[in-house]
């Protein structure tokens, strides 16, 4: 379960998590139309706390805000703005911990129709910690019955908190054939995802993830491991995935916020090569661990000290 800090951001202001608070008959309410993103806060050897590519969070608030037609966000938050908010909370909660930060931004207008532009938002960020979403040493997946929403219905490059019902049918069902969770594919049968990650294969050394064009969500994470690897000099490609070369990779692994990257060890009940996490997600893994704690001079301009 997750422990929410007692001081959320809600609106302009710091305020005790009892009471932030979006009406019953609000459109984040009534209509799920919200976008968020979250990103993690890692506590350096020296007590640093490290905020993970920051601006780039912002960023898909943005953007995810434009594609959904929520026009009174950006108008009123610029960049700076947002990271002081951010500061304030992180100052208000002093984690000493590893924590995750939830940003959202709700379309607060009452009672609008089924309408975005020209209403009220408001800005909520809140401080949590939660136990890992997948087993950290290997989690074991199973093809959805449910495919992922379209980008011509619902766009998965905005995280809009609505269109989590998809995500939540397909994991409760991996839940209920007792997996940890699921590959969802696209309408064309190809892989798309996990519930809430990305996902990645290794065949004959490549490294291989479907491409944006396949409902993804273009992951924050997910672009950094792209980095990474090409750091690394492992080849890699962005491109249609068959459920079937999952069945016959080297190495499966997940990339997401709140799970790193986690290697997978079974679909369909088939089990990933020797069952193990391999050695080009271990060498992914530990690189992207040295980016969140900022031991890594490389890269150190991905993280935001606060």
């Amino acid at each position: 379960m997750a422990r929410v800090y007692d001081t959320i951001f809600f609106g302009d202001s710091l305020v005790p998590a009892v009471d932030a608070h979006l009406s019953v008959v609000s459109a984040a309410v009534l209509y799920g139309l919200s976008v968020y993103t979250v990103f993690t806060l890692n506590i350096a050897k020296d007590g640093t706390r490290l905020a993970f590519r920051l601006s780039d969070h912002y960023k898909r608030l943005v953007h995810s805000a434009k594609i959904i037609g929520i026009d009174t966000f950006s108008n009123t938050w610029s960049e700076e703005r947002f990271l002081q908010a951010i500061k304030s909370l992180v100052e208000a909660n002093a984690p000493t911990e590893n924590v995750m930060v939830r940003v959202t931004v709700h379309v607060s207008e009452l009672i609008p129709g089924t309408r975005a532009r020209g209403l009220t938002s408001t800005l909520s960020a809140f401080v949590y910690s939660s136990a890992p979403v997948l087993p950290p040493l290997g989690a074991r997946l199973k093809t959805s019955v449910w495919r992922r929403i379209p980008d011509y219905c619902i766009p998965a490059r905005a995280k809009v908190n609505g269109a989590y019902i998809n995500s939540i049918l397909a994991k409760q069902d991996a839940i209920d054939c007792n997996y940890d969770d699921c590959i969802i594919l696209d309408n064309n049968g190809h892989v798309c995802e996990l519930s809430a990650a990305n996902i990645f294969i290794v065949r004959d050394g490549n490294l291989i993830t479907p491409s944006p064009d396949h409902d993804i969500l273009e992951g924050i994470t997910r672009r950094t491991i792209l980095e990474i690897a090409r750091d690394l000099d492992i080849p890699t490609f962005e491109r249609t995935v068959d459920l079937t070369e999952l069945y016959i990779a080297d190495e499966i692994f997940a990339s997401g916020t709140s799970i790193g990257a986690t290697p997978v060890i079974e679909v369909d009940a088939r089990p990933v090569a020797s069952g193990s996490i391999g050695p080009i997600t271990l060498k992914i893994r530990e690189r992207f661990q040295s980016i969140l704690l900022g031991t890594s001079d490389k890269y150190r301009h991905l993280v935001t000290i606060i």
